[in-house]
């Protein structure tokens, strides 16, 4: 008898990486912030199931990409092939699961069917997602059931997204003022001003390497390298003296070494942001444990942190002010609409992250280049 994870309402959302119509890496779990609808309908040869899948392409007051998205996901490869899914507006991502692996992941497909199989028994259905990505609830699609109507009048009496919880819920995160003195800040400012900087990238995983991309739609700022030797141990103290015993307060963990000294540079001209993401996904960057952001001047607009998995509220710290939150939370910086936001950003994590990232040493692209330790 076949076996099915069971999915129920308070589960954690299993993350996936799977193509969509419109991404051939699609990262789900990046669309965290808004409601969350997934459609697990099987395939489209049957007129039923492609007249609903165009009934839910007209609810563009719930479909919004604010309040919610939905995610029809198909394992049937003809849907493609003869474009039985439905060109739908934006907040329509269509995800193509040939290999049942988000099916299976969902309660959809056996835990032991092999994408290979011809005949597959699905279980049809809707899952609801909260925008913190934890199971809401399961609507069964079957041919006698009204699902459609029973999810519209679902998501209907859902609140806002921002008061999923019932309260105002505050992102597990350190707000600390008073980490560098304002003559540091200055300092800092001034070195990059001096110097300059350069596009910064992001770090990607593609054929099984950690590469650096760019892309000015996902993220736009530049960086400058600090190489005085004497000014890094500087900032070590002061993260040293004034961060790490938080973090241990706070999370219990002992922090021991610190990566990346730069000063980044978020410009009203280049509508500097960082669109949502992770900072740990890759190979080159597992080892990570906890981001700090520094703000080192407050003459801007705009280039505020968020994390939307705990509500749309941004974080903009003082001068010399530090947010620190651990690597694995969604996050984003918003465009910076005026001024220039100026921000020290290292990474800090302990020993037994440090042999992590030197194994991981042979998974890195050239451009990434490799760890000494």
């Amino acid at each position: 008898m076949a076996q099915f994870v069971n999915i129920l309402r308070g589960d954690t959302a299993p993350g996936f990486i799977q193509r969509s119509t419109i991404n051939p890496r699609f990262v789900f779990d990046t669309t965290a912030g808004r409601y969350l609808v997934l459609c697990f309908f099987g395939s489209a040869r049957d007129p039923k199931t492609r007249a609903f899948l165009k009934e839910i392409s007209g609810w563009t007051d719930i479909f919004d990409d604010t309040f919610a998205t939905v995610f029809p996901i198909t394992a049937d490869r003809q849907d493609e092939l003869q474009k039985r899914l439905p060109t739908a507006p934006p907040a329509h991502r269509c995800i193509l699961d040939y290999d049942l692996s988000v099916s299976r992941a969902y309660g959809s497909a056996p835990v032991d069917t092999a994408p290979t199989e011809k005949q597959v028994q699905l279980q049809t259905c809707w899952i609801v997602l909260d925008p913190g990505m934890r199971v809401l609830k399961r609507i069964p699609i079957g041919p006698d059931i009204n699902h459609t109507a029973e999810l519209k009048a679902y998501l209907k009496s859902l609140p806002p997204p921002d008061s999923f919880a019932g309260v105002e819920i505050m992102a597990p995160v350190l707000f600390l003022p008073n980490v560098f003195e304002p003559e540091l800040c200055q300092k800092l400012i001034d070195l990059y001003q001096t110097s300059g900087g350069t596009e910064s990238g992001f770090m990607r995983e593609e054929n099984g390497k950690t590469v650096l991309r760019h892309d000015h739609s996902h993220k736009r700022r530049r960086d400058h390298i600090i190489e005085d030797d004497a000014l890094c141990k500087e900032l070590q103290g002061r993260v040293r003296r004034r961060i790490v015993p938080q973090i241990h307060k706070a999370y219990q963990f002992n922090v021991t070494r610190m990566e990346r000294y730069i000063v980044s540079c978020y410009s009203q001209d280049e509508k500097g942001h960082f669109r949502a993401h992770r900072d740990n996904t890759t190979k080159g960057t597992a080892h990570r444990r906890f981001a700090v952001s520094i703000n080192l001047n407050s003459e801007f607009e705009g280039g505020e942190i968020s994390f939307p998995e705990y509500g749309s509220r941004s974080f903009k710290p003082p001068p010399g002010g530090a947010v620190v939150f651990s690597c694995s939370l969604l996050h984003a910086v918003s465009p910076v609409t005026k001024g220039q936001r100026y921000a020290f950003l290292p990474f800090l994590y302990d020993d037994a992250a440090a042999e992590i990232r030197r194994k991981n040493n042979t998974f890195l692209s050239e451009e990434v280049g490799s760890y000494r330790g």
